[in-house]
């Protein structure tokens, strides 16, 4: 994306398919991570644990939660979950066509070792 250029957030998150997951990430910024990730209903993304970034979960469409460290918190069209690093976290959805954006600041390259 450059400076000024738009997408249209509702209707990437009310598309239908077999797409599950990432359908949308913003490109060209140096600083910046965003993420569109839609899953259907019993779908999400598995328990993990960021260490290096703190990241917000917008709710777009339909209905969900993020687990952060075992507590379940909704995430619907309009809500927000804010997430820091180092916490465990997942997501679950409890609707067909659960639709959520997650922002943060880009990470740093991957590393081997540590």
């Amino acid at each position: 994306m450059r400076a000024g250029d738009s997408v249209d957030l509702n209707r990437l998150a009310a598309a239908t398919g077999e797409h599950a997951g990432v359908v949308w990430t913003l490109e060209g910024s140096g600083d910046l991570n965003a993420n569109l990730v839609r899953f259907e209903a019993g779908g999400g993304v598995g328990e993990h644990v960021n260490e290096e970034v703190d990241v917000l979960f917008v709710g777009l469409a339909g209905s969900g939660f993020v687990r952060v460290d075992s507590e379940e918190h909704p995430l619907s069209a309009g809500s927000l979950v804010f997430v820091p690093r180092g916490v465990s976290r997942a997501t679950v959805a409890l609707s067909e066509g659960f639709a959520y954006l997650t922002v943060h600041r880009r990470r740093g390259p991957l590393t081997i070792g540590g």
